[in-house]
């Protein structure tokens, strides 16, 4: 029992704890202020996601896709490249895996499966502009994915609007995806498991992409520690001239975090189309790709840590959804907290680095100090 409270996992597992529960103490102060019944409104922020099975439903189902998002960056992340393309690798992956599933005329089980590659496969080809870029012109990842997030989603806009969404449609959405073509939910259909399944599938989307992420959550800490390419990518991530000189061929490796990356990036845009909407519509990533940063950040981009992390963000936001439609408090306050929790975690990184340089500086100026003083010494001597 010593060793589990010692470890490595239960020690991040209080730190996460920790700082949400900080940031959730502080956002009650602040809703003190802005709600007439503010404790009502915070016991529905923190109760609301399991009050129903419906809202449940909604929990997991975007606790998945963070996950998901939060995988993708955690990759990238480790080999400390600032690549935050997620966001267009996850719409381009929704836009392929939701054309082969409207318009593949193959059978529904080849349809679903060719969808869920093509939504990979999409997210990894995306990834190789920025890390080409990166690897062989040293251009700024950090600058040329953010740009091309905007390339991505007007890319989305341009074939939604152009090409599949039918003439006489009242928004800007393709058809419905046919029931047989999406992703059905992960309870089997077994006789003794019939009534429990029925209910999910009237009141959740939640679909076998948990047995998908939970196979991700595997796969990614398996590559990242015990592949000789994870040990690759994480010693290029703590120090790019000891990898160079220790053999790692550092543009491989730069490229390889990329696009790897985007696989997982690409499921996750599979799953918003064949999962959630059930079509393709305007602004259905709605900066996931941004929330996955913050999901890998709270799990120090350690990957048995980010399903954690993912359920604890998913829970929030699900809670601001009740919350917003249940009491007088907006949305917005979560935003407030999220932040909190964001500015927790930086400080709790920063600080460290701040100390040992104050304490560096220290050192340095009693080592100059000693210096002076055994010089003047030496001069009146």
């Amino acid at each position: 029992m010593k060793k589990i409270f010692e470890s490595k996992g239960f020690r991040e597992f209080l730190r996460i704890l920790i700082v949400i529960t900080i940031g959730l103490g502080l956002g009650f102060i602040i809703t003190l202020f802005v709600s007439e019944e503010p404790i009502e409104a915070y016991k529905t922020l923190l109760l609301g996601p399991v009050s129903r099975l419906n809202r449940i439903g909604d929990w997991l189902e975007e606790s998945l896709t963070l996950i998901l998002a939060g995988l993708a960056i955690s990759i990238v992340f480790n080999a400390k490249q600032w690549y935050i393309g997620v966001e267009g690798q996850m719409i381009l992956g929704a836009l392929a895996s939701g054309v082969v599933a409207l318009y593949l005329p193959v059978p529904p089980f080849w349809r679903i499966l060719i969808a869920i590659v093509a939504g990979m496969l999409t997210g990894f080809l995306w990834a190789v502009i920025p890390a080409v870029l990166k690897a062989y012109l040293n251009a700024n990842e950090l600058v040329t994915s953010l740009m091309l997030n905007t390339v991505a989603l007007r890319l989305f806009e341009f074939f939604l609007k152009n090409f599949i969404m039918p003439e006489k449609a009242r928004s800007v959405s393709s058809d419905l995806i046919g029931k047989e073509y999406r992703m059905s939910t992960f309870i089997p259909d077994w006789p003794f498991l019939h009534n429990i399944r029925e209910l999910w599938i009237k009141q959740t989307s939640v679909s076998y992409m948990v047995y998908f992420v939970i196979a991700a959550v595997i796969i990614v800490y398996f590559l990242l520690y015990k592949t000789p390419f994870g040990y690759e990518l994480r010693t290029m991530g703590t120090n790019t001239k000891f990898a160079f000189y220790g053999g790692v061929n550092i543009k491989k490796t730069m490229i390889l975090s990329m696009t790897v990356s985007g696989i997982f990036a690409g499921l996750a845009g599979v799953h918003l189309s064949l999962a959630i909407h059930n079509k393709l519509i305007m602004g259905m990533s709605s900066g996931l790709g941004f929330e996955g940063i913050i999901v890998s950040t709270l799990a120090s981009n350690n990957p048995l840590g980010i399903p954690l992390a993912g359920l604890l963000y998913g829970y929030l936001k699900a809670g601001a959804d009740v919350m917003e439609r249940t009491t007088d408090v907006s949305r917005e306050l979560v935003s407030v907290i999220q932040a909190m929790v964001m500015l927790l975690i930086t400080a709790e990184r920063i600080l460290p680095s701040i100390q040992r340089r104050i304490a560096e500086k220290a050192e340095e100026n009693n080592k100059a100090g000693t210096e002076a003083k055994n010089k003047g010494e030496s001069n009146v001597i």
